[in-house]
């Protein structure tokens, strides 16, 4: 019996050691295995674009393997909820976008808190919306639309990437800012969302640069305002919306890495310094202007900040709008 009791104290002591010495593993030596990077939306949208090319870059500079997996779903709380509840051991990280400042504003009761449950790494994008409407829709500037909403109210549909995206709530910002009368469909995901304004399911968008571009470019979207200060060198001739007839119309989408809240530092600043220096880069400055993105290279603590003042920025719009989870 002693000699059982002797070998399961062993057992029990071997896996604390083990344990620990996992859970301590030095910065110098992380990654010594792939990572896993959670995109909270469906494959094709602007994050999970953005958080691919993020992620191939970062598999390049630790010369370890990051794995972009989506689990998409209820405006990327699903994702969100997974990361918080992970190992903090910098090997789940999180490709979030804008929507972790806003669902905390937009859900009653949510299974994390932006905030406490993160470590933020590090912001590296941010990207403005466009207004997009179906080719086949009369309108071809936004007084037009505005006049055409107000003509027809509450026959427009607009699609969004889910409930709570800045997608979604630019949707909102617009209704309360204009007085028309629109319909919110969410969708799971850009992607899905943009396939639903091609095949003429709704009406009009306001999506992110970097799942519309192809589409604008091509054709088969037509945009009619972008949802920045200032007009994007990709589309020079596209007004803003403030431009357009909508005064001080300003919203975008930012995209960032995060770990599970308890992340040793060191590892949290090891992938900080990962990604400004890849977002320093000429060429990958290239690649993100090419998507309508502008880059970010700034420290944990900055994001932290900026991800406090998503929150305190998009809580009055959601109380104003009276928009709910859908």
């Amino acid at each position: 019996m002693k000699i059982i009791m002797n070998k399961q104290i062993l057992i029990v002591i071997s896996l604390i050691a083990a344990s620990a010495s996992y859970a301590a593993e030095p910065a110098s030596s992380y990654p010594s295995k792939p990572v896993r990077a959670i995109v909270g939306y469906a494959p094709g949208g602007g994050s999970d674009i953005m958080g691919r090319i993020m992620a191939q870059e970062l598999s390049k500079a630790f010369g370890q393997q990051m794995i972009t997996e989506n689990r998409a779903g209820a405006a990327q709380n699903i994702a969100a909820e997974y990361i918080a509840k992970s190992p903090a051991d910098g090997y789940t990280l999180f490709m979030s976008s804008a929507a972790l400042g806003i669902n905390i504003s937009l859900y009653p009761k949510l299974n994390y808190h932006p905030i406490k449950d993160f470590a933020p790494a590090a912001l590296f994008a941010i990207s403005p919306n466009l207004l997009l409407t179906h080719p086949s829709l009369p309108p071809k500037s936004v007084k037009e639309f505005i006049a055409f909403a107000k003509q027809y109210p509450g026959k427009l549909n607009y699609s969004s990437s889910g409930s709570g995206s800045t997608q979604h709530l630019s949707g909102e910002m617009l209704k309360v800012m204009t007085g028309i009368g629109i319909v919110h469909i969410p969708y799971r995901g850009t992607a899905p969302s943009i396939v639903a304004l091609l095949s003429g399911e709704v009406e009009f968008s306001l999506s992110n640069i970097p799942a519309a571009l192809t589409y604008v470019q091509s054709g088969r979207l037509r945009a009619l305002a972008i949802t920045s200060a200032k007009r994007s060198a990709l589309l020079p001739n596209l007004p803003t919306m403030d431009e357009a007839g909508v005064p001080k119309f300003e919203t975008s989408t930012w995209y960032g890495l995060l770990a599970p809240a308890a992340t040793p530092r060191d590892i949290v600043m090891k992938l900080n310094g990962a990604v400004n220096t890849i977002v320093k880069n000429v060429e990958f400055n290239k690649r993100l202007a090419q998507l309508g993105a502008d880059p970010v290279a700034e420290s944990p603590d900055y994001f932290a900040k900026f991800l406090q003042a998503e929150i305190e920025r998009w809580a009055p719009v959601v109380k104003a709008s009276g928009a709910k989870p859908e």
